[in-house]
């Protein structure tokens, strides 16, 4: 889009800088009259110039904020993905955790009835 701008934009001083040249050298009319319309040319000139680069600055403006509007959704969106995602990943290593505090408690219960087993042996031996 800019550089389409920027295409137009030497387009149009190229045209004014070739008409006023043109105007010069082929006018009929006296040095003071030619002056007062190349001036004026040039007025018109600026004025489009400068109308053209308000419509380039209002479109990459816009362009920008659409940028970054969608660049603002698809943070959220990955950090609420995110979110769950780490939300799955807690359940699971809880539920983990349990079973192996489960676990834990069987082998302990175990150990624990081994000793005593170990212990009356020893005693009634």
């Amino acid at each position: 889009m800019a550089s389409n701008t920027g295409q137009t934009l030497l387009a149009i001083l190229t045209g004014a800088a070739i008409g006023a040249g043109i105007g010069i050298l082929y006018a009929p009319e006296s040095g003071k009259k030619t002056r007062k319309k190349i001036k004026k040319e040039a007025a018109k000139a600026q004025k489009q110039l400068t109308e053209q680069l308000h419509e380039a600055q209002e479109i990459i403006s816009s362009k920008t904020q659409d940028t970054k509007l969608n660049l603002e959704q698809k943070l959220e969106s990955t950090l609420s993905s995110a979110s769950y995602k780490a939300d799955d990943v807690l359940v699971a290593l809880e539920n983990k955790l349990e079973s192996l505090r489960k676990q834990n408690a069987k082998l302990q219960k175990e150990a624990t009835l081994e000793k005593v087993e170990t212990a009356v042996k020893k005693a009634t031996v």
